[in-house]
């Protein structure tokens, strides 16, 4: 039986761009997507904290070092410049994969530089 669980997060990252005259996704600083584990393309949930919606689209790869998270074509509509947002990733897991299971949980400070990373909600 497979099990779907959270693989990733980004926690409380600040929008730094809403273009909606872009092809679609979500770019994101490549440091802060490294850190999280998510790939270029792989589907991403994001929670907007200051308004309540909740999204899927894909993360790009953005600019190391920027602090970029760019919410681009429809979902333009759903997060605006300066919103807090949770990007969170997820992974279908096996009995026998669970048992050594941890997430990334990685926090930011207030221009989206990473500031440490978890594996339990503190």
């Amino acid at each position: 039986m497979q099990r779907t669980f959270l693989k990733a997060k980004l926690h409380r990252v600040t929008t730094t761009a809403s273009e909606l005259d872009y092809e679609g996704s979500c770019e994101i600083d490549g440091i802060l997507l490294d850190a999280a584990g998510i790939s270029a393309f792989e589907q991403i949930q994001i929670y907007n904290i200051a308004n309540g919606n909740r999204f899927t689209t894909y993360a790009i790869r953005g600019k190391e070092n920027t602090g970029v998270i760019s919410v681009n074509g429809a979902a333009a509509h759903k997060a605006a410049v300066g919103d807090l947002l949770i990007i969170a990733s997820y992974a279908s897991y096996d009995e026998h994969e669970v048992k050594n299971y941890s997430p990334n949980l990685c926090y930011v400070d207030n221009n989206n530089v990473l500031t440490r990373k978890s594996s339990s909600i503190s």
